[in-house]
């Protein structure tokens, strides 16, 4: 073989090698993302046996989103209750299947769909320190509105339409000072070392399996349901056959004391997300 149909052949190889399909797996910035990210990307490759990119750790909800509807991402797990009030900017609705329903129709438009939720609802938990909610007599928010309270949130929470302002419109919560804006994963900490008295963090969270944190009841049902779900490009389904039946193979698989689990060997024991995330494909392979 000649020289230059030799340097033909390498390229011709070259390009077939470079048509091999991949999809770009995306997630937000906290530990929950992260895992449910790597369990994304498993099984695709499992099932799918292609390449997939893995951009975890993207940042908050509106990066993750600008990264979908721009295609740097072909999909990633959003929760219902943060796409319509943060992303369509919709009213609060507290019914599940309406939320989903709305959530549905609304990022139509964008060319993406939502598929079945995991089957857990991570809603905002107000957390305390045991000590301190006994101390206070404190087991619902309607208790809390009794006293001020040194606050931790994270950054989005003071801004998001289902947030801070609404927490305290419904139950008359007094915040001392200005709430201490921080990263999700600093929030128990913070609580811990006697910086705050309260902090708005995930119901999931796997911190909230010790006996030294209570999560307050949400008496008056102010926070809407966040069920977990991925959002997927309508063209990511269209050029990859098999995608859709391949994810919705997670679809109510994943319970809320599950999800909490995974996010306690991460956070707390110290595992790999990738290999939580392999562990528990495994288990019902």
């Amino acid at each position: 073989m000649g020289r230059a149909a030799l340097l033909g052949l390498i390229v011709l190889l070259t390009a077939c090698s470079s048509s091999k399909p991949t999809i770009v797996v995306g997630s937000k910035n906290f530990t929950e993302q992260v895992i449910l990210g790597e369990i994304i990307a498993a099984q695709i490759e499992r099932r799918l046996h292609i390449d997939v990119d893995r951009k975890l750790n993207l940042g908050g909800t509106l990066l993750a989103h600008e990264a979908l509807t721009s295609g740097s991402i072909d999909l990633y797990p959003e929760y219902t209750g943060t796409a319509l009030t943060e992303v369509l900017r919709r009213p609060i609705e507290k019914d599940a299947a309406a939320v989903l329903d709305q959530v549905r129709h609304g990022y139509r438009a964008l060319h993406v769909a939502w598929l079945e939720p995991f089957g857990f609802n991570n809603t905002f938990a107000m957390v305390m320190l045991a000590k301190t909610a006994n101390e206070n007599g404190v087991r619902t928010l309607s208790d809390a509105a009794a006293r001020p309270w040194r606050l931790a949130v994270g950054y989005e929470f003071t801004q998001r339409p289902d947030g801070l302002t609404g927490l305290v419109q419904t139950y008359g919560l007094k915040i001392q000072d200005d709430p201490v804006l921080m990263d999700l994963g600093l929030l128990y900490a913070a609580l811990k070392t006697d910086r705050v008295d309260l902090a708005a963090a995930n119901a999931t969270d796997g911190m909230l399996g010790h006996p030294e944190f209570v999560m307050l009841e949400d008496d008056r049902h102010y926070f809407p349901p966040y069920e977990c779900a991925i959002a997927v490009r309508d063209d990511a389904l269209e050029r990859l056959p098999g995608l859709q039946a391949a994810l919705a193979e997670l679809s109510g698989r994943i319970t809320g004391p599950a999800m909490r689990r995974m996010n306690e060997q991460v956070d707390i024991d110290h595992k790999a997300a990738a290999d939580v995330a392999r562990e528990f494909l495994q288990t019902w392979q």
